[in-house]
């Protein structure tokens, strides 16, 4: 099966987040930006098709993301709805750019280049996530290039149905401290924590306060975590936005601890004049990204399909940032190669 022709609107070179996007509408022409230029090795790939042509002159084999959405169909459908809805977990207009079936879906990501990719789900009461873990767990197997992925909750049996999910190979966890509203110190997860540091299987955390704080998010609840399990191979979403110096810092305090870029540096972000807190990424620290990207604790990461503008852009955005090739094929490839 090949996936879905990309609408006109998601073609554009130089896209960037439309106003028209707050209202519920398509971007028009007045709203794309000049095509992005990029001086390295590699040219910034201004729409999808031109996403292989990036990563092979960069002379990787493809891309590894670290931050890819798969669910139930039903629940899909619930958590696009809520998107929809602009809610407060969202706090701004949100169309979803790749409104696909499962397979159209998949196809795509084949079609980019991206071999290896996650099929996060996460919790967000009790009596799921063990539910969810069989199915994601299925879908890895069924799935050619995705990792198995399982997700946790603080509740009774957490710890039988994390075991039971290691040992049906899941090889990454995923946890959302905003959309799950629980203190990740809850004492039912101790032990949890203990076991996945012991393995050294990594989980992706939601931790930052964006797009809204919650109560616990930030970096004061999963930096506690880390206090008593400094061993915990924690991959902190978004790069933590926008706490941004702060999640650096966890990441060179602690060797495990790396960042992945989901929707950082993206005109969605970035832009000042755009509806809503934007959440610009310091130039000041633009050093530190690259040294940690090139230690092997930045990896690529989308939110691919629940994304408001083409997967090309958030490597447009990556590009754009004149870190180097090096660093590019670190994020790109090697950083989560190794992880996973």
């Amino acid at each position: 099966m090949t996936a879905r022709s990309i609408p006109d609107w998601l073609k554009s070179p130089g896209y960037r987040v439309p106003r028209s996007c707050c209202r519920g509408g398509r971007p028009t022409r007045a709203d794309r930006a000049d095509p992005v230029q990029y001086q390295g090795v590699s040219a910034a790939p201004g729409t999808d098709g031109e996403v292989p042509t990036f990563w092979r002159q960069l002379g990787l084999p493809g891309l590894v993301d670290v931050h890819v959405h798969f669910l139930p169909e039903r629940m899909q459908r619930r958590v696009w709805a809520r998107f929809d809805l602009a809610g407060p977990l969202v706090g701004r207009s949100w169309p979803i750019a790749y409104r696909w079936s499962e397979a159209e879906r998949v196809a795509h990501l084949e079609q980019l280049g991206v071999r290896r990719f996650t099929a996060l789900a996460y919790a967000h009461q009790s009596r799921m996530a063990a539910d969810l873990n069989d199915w994601t767990l299925d879908f890895a197997a069924r799935t050619p290039g995705c990792l198995p992925s399982a997700t946790f909750y603080p509740e009774p049996g957490v710890l039988g149905y994390v075991r039971h999910a290691l040992d049906r190979g899941a090889r990454i966890f995923k946890l959302h401290l905003q959309v799950g509203a629980f203190d990740p110190l809850d004492p039912r997860l101790d032990e949890v924590w203990a076991l996945l540091a012991d393995r050294g299987t990594p989980i992706v955390v939601h931790a930052g306060s964006g797009p809204v704080p919650a109560e616990h998010t930030g970096p004061g609840p999963i930096g506690a975590v880390l206090a008593r399990h400094p061993r915990l191979a924690v991959v902190i979403a978004h790069l933590g936005m926008p706490e941004y110096a702060e999640f650096l810092d966890l990441a060179e305090r602690y060797q495990r601890v790396a960042l992945d870029t989901t929707m950082a540096f993206t005109d969605f972000v970035e832009l000042v004049d755009f509806i809503g807190p934007a959440a610009p990424f310091p130039r000041a620290l633009r050093g530190r990204l690259r040294d940690l990207g090139l230690a092997g604790k930045v990896m690529l990461g989308s939110d691919f399909p629940n994304i408001p503008y083409p997967y090309a852009h958030q490597l447009q955005a990556l590009a754009r940032l004149e870190l180097g090739d090096d660093w590019l094929r670190a994020v790109c490839w090697d950083n989560g190669q190794r992880l996973c």
